[in-house]
């Protein structure tokens, strides 16, 4: 695992302190890398940290001790066309998760959340009870494959009592819960959604990518990809709903939008350049980082709280998880 990150180590102004709550996305969540490396940059010290789909995998990362740069390094190089190979055990699914909980057990070894350098915490949904479930406690590997659990597409992720998935199906970006982690800090929220009124990215049967252009082609005509790629953009869309307003109910103090509403969910990225409009975007937000910082601002948040999470379920997974 990586050394303890520079940003978790030193002693900076109160405040410059921050709580930060990474929106799910899919391969466009790999900005959330630049947005924490421009926050380094600048002197924001992040104390704590929540996640939803891929912004969980970024947010436990972090969390774990690894700094931004690290965090590049190790997505960029995963190889993505063969990440997602379903095994012959997963059911229920069109993609695997095998690989990937692999490439988790590499990277984290059997980190729990008790492990982890300041607080965190992802989102997942049950699909049992229809609701929420905040994950801090227990293994983080088990955690991340909850958290990215994409209905239909991965497997959901089962124990005795739980049986979850993506928490982007109602929290896409989780606020609250980054609030409820550091009750003092301003939040910072990153959403990955595109503005409401904007098409919805087609995206077609993932991995297609992987196969030869002609061979590709003809797939992409099949029935599946096309109900596939309805299926994938109705999602957005009731995404994009839900995310819109619950940031306008929990109110983050800031809000980073960073450029990547032409990304497909599962679709093959340069990391490195995704990265980069994760910096760009917290770049143009800089003023509104400050003024989230001040003196002042700290005393309105003190007089008009703001909402924080409130757990209507079970906030860990099952001892007996899988």
């Amino acid at each position: 695992m990586a050394t303890l990150s520079g940003s978790l180590t030193s002693s900076p102004k109160k405040e410059m302190e921050i709580a930060v709550a990474l929106g799910g996305g899919g391969s466009k969540g790999n900005a959330h890398i630049g947005v924490l490396r421009f926050l380094e940059k600048e002197g924001f010290r992040i104390r704590a940290i929540a996640g939803t789909s891929f912004g969980g995998l970024v947010a436990c990362f972090y969390a774990a001790g690894f700094n931004p740069d690290e965090i590049e390094e190790v997505f960029a190089g995963v190889d993505q066309s063969k990440m997602y190979r379903r095994a012959k055990d997963e059911t229920s699914s069109l993609l695997g998760l095998t690989k990937v909980d692999g490439w988790l057990h590499e990277s984290l070894g059997q980190l729990t959340f008790e492990d982890l350098l300041i607080p965190c915490a992802v989102m997942a949904v049950d699909l049992r009870t229809s609701n929420e479930v905040l994950i801090r406690h227990g293994p983080v590997r088990r955690a991340i494959l909850s958290t990215i659990a994409l209905p239909g597409i991965f497997p959901s992720f089962l124990s005795e009592e739980l049986e979850l998935i993506d928490g982007g199906l109602l929290n896409p970006v989780p606020v609250a819960v980054a609030r409820s982690l550091a009750p003092s800090l301003p939040v910072v929220a990153v959403a990955l959604n595109p503005p409401l009124g904007e098409p919805p990215h087609s995206r077609g049967l993932p991995l297609l990518d992987t196969l030869p252009e002609a061979l590709a082609a003809r797939l992409g005509n099949f029935r599946l990809a096309k109900a596939l790629d309805v299926f994938m953009r109705s999602i957005e869309i009731g995404g994009r709903q839900i995310a819109e307003l619950r940031l306008q109910i929990e109110k983050p103090e800031v809000i980073i939008r960073p450029a990547v509403s032409g990304i497909g969910v599962l679709e093959r990225v340069d990391v490195h350049q995704v990265v980069k409009l994760g910096e760009e975007a917290a770049r143009a937000r800089l003023p509104e980082l400050l003024r989230a910082t001040t003196w002042s601002a700290g005393l309105s948040r003190r007089m008009f709280q703001r909402p924080t999470w409130t757990s209507r379920t079970s906030d860990r997974l099952a001892d007996g998880a899988k």
